[in-house]
């Protein structure tokens, strides 16, 4: 079955060789071609296809659309963007001055018929109607970053951010704007897996206003008869074979613990310290170093995407197996090399000595298959260098900020156990972390207890104490007031909690390049976040809960009815999208509970998506504005 990353590929594949399907043929042969995008085409892209990838499909050059640009002759032109005033009124002043001969015009959302009428008219103006080949809708607005995750935005993503849609003075006008954005990129989701979805969620929030914009959406599209984009003909059938998936929309009010929780795994890890952005994170690189004193060190960019199995293996992993793994991999490859050198000494090709290869013996057909196996080894020796650089800087950071200490408190916290120190000691110990780490936890204890007046003062004056910025306290406080009338169970994460495994393995304690000493093995116990509980809920058709009053939105009615039906199946396939930002660990928390649920004859799926990706500080900093708001009122 193909995922929705393959299908968005496949998308852009197609929209690259001018909207014909790929043959095998055309893919030995490529027409040579120029691509033309904007910011927002970029990000959709570069997750997806590597410029490597992009040569082989005949892509000789890719351009910003608003860069200056050069008149090419003969060659087609692709542009992918958003059909928005300022890229249209480039693209008409690319017609004036004639810069292409031939344009194949790719809008990555449909484009407006005033709009259309406006590029026609340009086109008329600068006599290049014959010139445009194409005009299509590709409704692919939306960024996945794996098989099994999408966000909506990550250029100017403040304009779908969790403060956007929350603060006090959003005027309706803009409110709409933001809902129409949201649901102009999950009515893309839908068409690229090609199903309708059953809709639930909460009433009264954001994400009943999406709901109901989106159903509407759906619904008329399946009734225009000559615009459906969902009659599939019988070679294309949807992602998710006969049955449809269920669409949970939450709004992310519903967990505001986890955004600013500290975490363990090696995605998340990498998301909360280094700032992973569309699978890209930046570390100072080692071999770089600048060597004249004073001079800035060198970063390096590093891919984190699925053709690295290491990758894909280990980012769910709590970060001491990450460091074993890189290990055990080191050793691997230092054993192969050693294997290759031995081969090369025994037949006298060590050094500078030539001897002839028709020595046709056992130890030539080895080295053979080792020189054959020499690219794959130089491609594992390049990832395991670049693993080990990443989890250095993160393990840095986990020791400098005692990020283990911190997990393991939050994971107490939240689980309801009981504490061994005061929160107000580990606050006032200066090594103990950033003030922005001490703001996490404190507020992460806010929301999961009900701490007396007195407690809060005296923490309170701590936290001033340690030059903490207090802005999102007023707004927390107004937060947790509302959902203590609207929800019966505010605090959700029992189960959770983590164990000590007291030893690390041999290979991180002797000669590894992972000095872990000081930093705790941690495991993570197996438990479901609330949005994972409300999911597990909502797929096995569960009554009872919070989920009650979820309302349910099925847009291939005739007329909408919010009526649950009784006895429904559970779900196979689930798409849970966070109105507000999500984050890694709700991701990888998902991930982990459908595995639970794989057996012979169900394959299980989930694929998360939300409106944008936020780590702490950034979810932090929201809340600051949010709680500035309301002190400045």
């Amino acid at each position: 079955m193909l995922t929705l990353k393959d299908r968005q590929i496949n998308a852009i594949k197609q929209m690259l060789n001018m909207n014909q399907p790929q043959t095998k043929a055309l893919a030995a042969e490529p027409v040579w071609k120029l691509l033309i995008y904007d910011r927002v085409g970029q990000d959709i892209i570069s997750p997806l296809i590597s410029i490597r990838e992009l040569r082989e499909l005949g892509v000789t050059l890719h351009i910003q659309l608003h860069s200056d640009r050069d008149s090419i002759p003969d060659v087609p032109a692709i542009y992918f963007c958003a059909p928005t005033e300022e890229n249209l009124g480039r693209i008409a002043q690319d017609f004036q001055n004639g810069l292409y001969d031939v344009y194949h015009l790719n809008f990555i959302s449909p484009i407006s018929r005033q709009r259309l009428e406006d590029l026609a008219a340009a086109a008329l103006q600068a006599g290049c109607v014959a010139n445009i080949h194409k005009v299509y809708d590709q409704y692919v607005n939306f960024i996945t970053l794996e098989d099994d995750m999408f966000v909506l935005k990550h250029q100017n993503s403040d304009s779908l951010s969790y403060y956007a849609i929350n603060r006090a003075n959003t005027q309706d006008y803009e409110m709409e704007g933001i809902m129409d954005s949201i649901v102009d990129s999950l009515f893309s989701v839908f068409v690229t897996l090609g199903n309708v979805p059953i809709i639930r969620c909460p009433k009264n929030t954001a994400a009943e206003m999406v709901a109901r914009k989106l159903e509407k959406k759906l619904r008329e599209n399946l009734w225009d008869a000559r615009n459906n984009l969902f009659h599939m003909d019988a070679t294309q059938t949807g992602t998710f074979s006969f049955q449809r998936p269920l669409l949970i929309l939450m709004d992310r009010n519903v967990d505001m613990a986890t955004p600013l929780h500290h975490t363990w795994t090696y995605q998340a890890l990498a998301h909360d310290v280094l700032e992973l952005s569309l699978n890209r994170v930046i570390v100072e690189d080692d071999n770089e170093k600048a060597t004249s004193t004073g001079a800035k060190s060198k970063m390096k960019a590093c891919d984190l995407d699925s053709r690295d199995k290491f990758w894909s293996s280990h980012k769910g992993s709590p970060f001491p197996m990450v460091a074993e793994a890189i290990q055990e991999e080191l050793e691997q490859y230092r054993s192969s090399e050693d294997e290759i050198k031995k081969l090369k000494s025994t037949m006298g090709i060590d050094g500078e000595t030539d001897v002839a290869f028709s020595m046709v013996n056992d130890n030539t057909a080895k080295l053979t298959s080792a020189v054959n196996s020499l690219p794959q080894l130089m491609e594992k020796k390049r990832l395991i260098d670049m693993h080990t650089k990443i989890a250095t800087a993160i393990l840095n950071f986990i020791k400098a900020r005692r990020l283990d200490s911190y997990f393991e408190f939050e994971e107490k916290i939240m689980s309801k156990q009981a504490l061994d120190r005061a929160l107000s000691d580990l606050m006032k110990d200066p090594e103990f972390g950033t003030p922005e780490d001490k703001m996490r936890l404190f507020i992460i204890y806010y929301i999961c207890t009900n701490m007396p007046e007195s407690e809060y003062q005296k923490l309170e004056q701590v936290l001033k104490e340690c030059g903490c910025d207090l802005a999102p306290i007023p707004y927390l406080q107004r937060w947790k007031s509302i959902m203590k009338s609207s929800v019966t169970n505010p605090n959700q994460y029992e189960g959770s909690g983590t164990k000590t495994v007291s030893m690390f393995s041999k290979l991180v304690t002797q000669g590894s390049s992972f000095v872990m000493e000081g930093v705790k093995n941690l495991v993570v116990k197996r438990h479901n976040l609330p949005v994972t509980k409300i999911t597990e809920q909502l797929m096995e058709c569960r009554a009872g809960g919070e989920v009650d009053d979820y309302l349910y939105l099925d847009p291939k009615l005739l007329k909408g009815g919010d009526i649950v039906p009784k006895n429904r199946a559970p779900f196979q396939d689930a798409v849970v999208f966070m109105v507000g930002g999500g984050n890694y660990i709700e991701y990888q928390n998902l991930v982990d509970f459908i595995k639970t649920k794989q057996t012979a004859n169900s394959n299980r799926r989930i694929i998360y998506g939300a409106s944008t990706l936020t780590n702490a500080k950034q979810f932090l900093k929201q809340l600051s504005l949010l709680g500035q708001e309301i002190g400045g009122a």
